[in-house]
């Protein structure tokens, strides 16, 4: 969600601020600032526009200083106006920029009114200034060690003060946030990549830290207040990743890129392992009696999917949960379940603290399948199966998707080898057939000329349905989400056979109907549906794989997959639906990166 960059320097640090926060941008935010400390207290500038608005105000003002913090926020408390962009002021003398939410914000903030602080914004993150700026007695290190005792919530904070021209303290629970080491200068962000290019090497805090960077080094304390040391590792190589190239947006790269992320996340073995997931997973995955997938989203879909690879080829009773609804419910403790967190980031807050919450019911046996080697739930769980998505800089994820599919099918292959449900035979097929994967996406990529000439139909309209059947159906739920996101239109996913129990009431010839039709045993049905349909005047939009027999006719507009992929169809068939999604957005003038409303990586509940 929002981001945080944060320098002490010998040198103008404003154009180190203004690129991290261009590194950012892919987080989502609906405001901007930043502050550098001078002689007279913190230097503002904020815009409630983009982050290449507010560079322009600060060379139009020679904005310049050697201490500063900047921020892009996506607004919870209060409207994304002026006064509640970051960074927030108190008394003229402390600057503080904020991630997160302060649950208990009302009540501090009744008691710093009664202590005459004046409030000028709607934000949570004004009680924190206030509070810091009501604790400081010329420490501003240890002013924030009190303070953050005090709150209830998830924060990560980075905070100036006036006196300390050349200090900068950072805090972080519930949020992420990571210290940078330059040359003779130190950083805090909430992501490595804001500092790319600037610190040389990067330490994650961990829950509970708070940090005080100067000139002349790091100081970390934990949440005891005991000194510590999170071990620096060299800043990732992030320079490639983030290059839109010869694409017109980052999401219709990121598509294109999924051939070369998945062969990227196949591992290079000759078989299905539990060692690809840990060097003790192998002990515990014969132990587990069933799987509980935890996620949010995008990644909930992929949950979805893979329920249905565990449950017929490992055999392996599984259950998948929405992260955020999960731990806000009686549910079964099971010791003997795999709990399966996943993940882009690795920082979701619903999903980390779903998993928190299994862990404190007693299911000890945890897995993440994230993209981030260094993230908050991978170093929560025992096992981890990394995905290499690469830096995914669009909102609407695509290849983070692709790739967490990759990852689970090889979970369901390997626990079903080890059951005894799969055969050498078999999974010599599974493998070959996961490394045909790239080829057989670059296949489906020639189809984008076709689904251009769709996305023409399908921007002038305001409702879409999409169909699938069993193993295809959170595809189809995965496929409206997407166009619901980049383009606006309100867009829904059925099970088809659900159709006729209430949906099919909306089918007009103004409402497009995507249907994902693979050559499987439900094809029979599907097509029962389809008819459905067309019979009450819908106009029918397939995606149908060759030898479905499925062909254009009036109402019917069909095209044409390369070759039926078995149990690894759905990750054929989502990329004509980003496809579709990518393109009427297009059409439409949408801000295809950038969507309303929403954020890239959600670390607030």
């Amino acid at each position: 969600m929002c981001g945080i960059v944060g320098a002490v320097a010998h040198r103008n640090i404003v154009p180190v601020l203004i690129e991290g926060l261009r590194r950012l941008e892919y987080r989502g935010y609906d405001s901007c600032g930043m502050a550098v400390l001078t002689a007279d207290g913190p230097h503002r500038v904020r815009s409630v526009a983009r982050v290449a608005e507010l560079d322009e105000q600060v060379s139009n003002a020679r904005f310049e200083g050697v201490t500063g913090i900047a921020h892009t926020r996506w607004a919870t408390h209060g409207a994304a106006t002026i006064n509640n962009a970051h960074p927030i002021v108190s008394s003229g003398s402390l600057a503080i920029v904020h991630n997160g939410i302060i649950e208990n914000y009302e009540i501090l903030r009744e008691a710093l009114r009664r202590q005459h602080y004046e409030f000028v914004s709607q934000t949570d993150t004004e009680v924190i200034a206030h509070l810091i700026h009501s604790l400081y007695e010329g420490d501003l290190f240890a002013a924030v060690r009190k303070a953050v005792r005090q709150l209830t919530g998830a924060y990560a904070v980075g905070v100036v003060h006036k006196d300390q021209p050349h200090t900068l303290v950072g805090a972080r629970a519930g949020s992420p946030l990571v210290v940078g080491y330059g040359d003779g200068e130190n950083f805090i962000a909430s992501d490595a990549l804001a500092l790319a290019g600037s610190a040389e090497h990067v330490s994650y805090l961990e829950e509970g830290d708070v940090c005080e960077i100067t000139l002349a080094g790091v100081r970390i304390v934990d949440f005891r207040g005991e000194k510590v040391v999170r071990n620096p590792r060299r800043m990732p190589a992030y320079s490639t990743g983030v290059e839109l190239g010869p694409y017109r947006h980052y999401m219709q790269k990121e598509i294109f890129e999924q051939p070369s992320a998945i062969a990227d996340t196949i591992p290079d073995a000759e078989t299905f392992s539990p060692g690809l997931f840990g060097k003790t997973a192998g002990g515990v995955f014969r132990d587990i009696d069933s799987v509980l997938i935890l996620a949010c989203g995008t990644s909930y879909y992929a949950g979805l999917t893979a329920k249905y690879w565990l449950e017929s080829v490992a055999k392996i009773r599984t259950d998948v949960e929405i992260a955020s609804e999960y731990r806000y419910r009686e549910s079964v403790p099971n010791p003997r379940m795999l709990v399966v967190a996943v993940s882009q980031s690795g920082e979701t807050a619903d999903t980390l603290a779903a998993l928190k919450h299994a862990q404190s019911r007693g299911m000890e046996h945890t897995l993440a399948v994230c993209n981030v080697a260094t993230s908050a739930m991978v170093r929560l769980t025992d096992f981890k199966f990394l995905t290499h998505a690469g830096t995914e800089i669009g909102v609407a994820s695509t290849k983070a998707f692709t790739t967490q599919l990759v990852a689970l099918f090889i979970l369901a292959v390997t626990l079903g080898k080890m059951r005894g449900h799969v055969s050498d035979a078999q999974e010599t097929e599974y493998l070959h057939q996961l490394r045909h994967l790239p080829a057989a996406l670059n296949a489906v990529l020639a189809l984008e000329p076709q689904i251009i000439a769709w996305s023409d139909q399908f921007a002038h309209k305001e409702n879409a349905l999409f169909l699938g059947r069993g193993l295809h159906y959170p595809i189809a739920l995965e496929g409206a989400l997407k166009l619901k996101e980049i383009s606006y239109i309100h867009a829904e996913a059925y099970s088809a056979g659900e159709l006729k129990h209430g949906p099919l009431a909306l089918v007009t010839d103004a409402m497009p109907v995507v249907t994902v039709a693979p050559n499987d045993a439900l094809l029979d049905k599907l097509k029962s549906n389809m008819q459905e349909v067309r019979a009450r005047g819908g106009h029918i939009y397939v995606f149908a794989d060759d030898d479905t027999h499925i062909t254009s006719e009036d109402g019917i507009h069909v095209i044409r997959m390369p070759e039926h992929y078995g149990l690894l169809s759905p990750i054929l068939h989502v990329v004509p639906l980003q496809l579709l999604a990518y393109h009427t957005a297009c059409a439409r003038g949408t801000d295809v990166d950038k969507p309303r409303n929403l954020a890239k990586s959600v670390t607030v509940e």
